[in-house]
């Protein structure tokens, strides 16, 4: 006959393993959770990247109209900065979620916010982003 310690013991010894598995079943999960949104984050990035850096070609576009054509030729081109405007709002929340979900430093947020100001400059951002954010998601897959 067993003591009552004897079997807390074998049950204990018995149940540790079950224990661990299920916690780096639970890891596995929450990492994947956290890959996932990662990715997402990187989609959303990307494509307001591009919006926003065609809308800023567009901004150029309109400014240069304004200096060249006249009065009469900016009626059909004065919502492009207004549209800029809120597509850069778009751009920024981005921007933030996508740092903060990948970790980076002040310096790469500095960076990503300018992407949206400087003509062109989202679209080098954007490849160089995406290419380091990618390096790491898998990075963090094979973990």
């Amino acid at each position: 006959m067993t003591s009552p310690t004897d079997h807390d013991a074998q049950t204990a010894s018995s149940q540790a393993p079950a224990a661990t598995d299920g916690s780096s079943e639970a890891a596995q999960a929450a990492r994947a959770k956290i890959i996932g949104a990662a990715r997402g984050a990187l989609k959303r990035y990307r494509i307001m990247a591009y919006v926003t850096g065609v809308m800023l070609l567009l901004l150029v576009v309109e400014i240069l109209v304004k200096i060249f054509a006249g009065d009469d030729a900016v009626k059909y081109v004065k919502w492009i900065p207004f549209a800029h405007g809120w597509i850069y709002v778009v751009y920024l929340v981005t921007v933030v979620d996508l740092w903060s979900k990948m970790r980076w430093r002040f310096g790469r947020l500095a960076v990503m916010v300018l992407g949206g100001v400087v003509p062109v400059m989202s679209f080098v951002v954007e490849k160089k982003v995406h290419a380091d954010a990618d390096a790491r998601i898998a990075a963090a897959r094979e973990v």
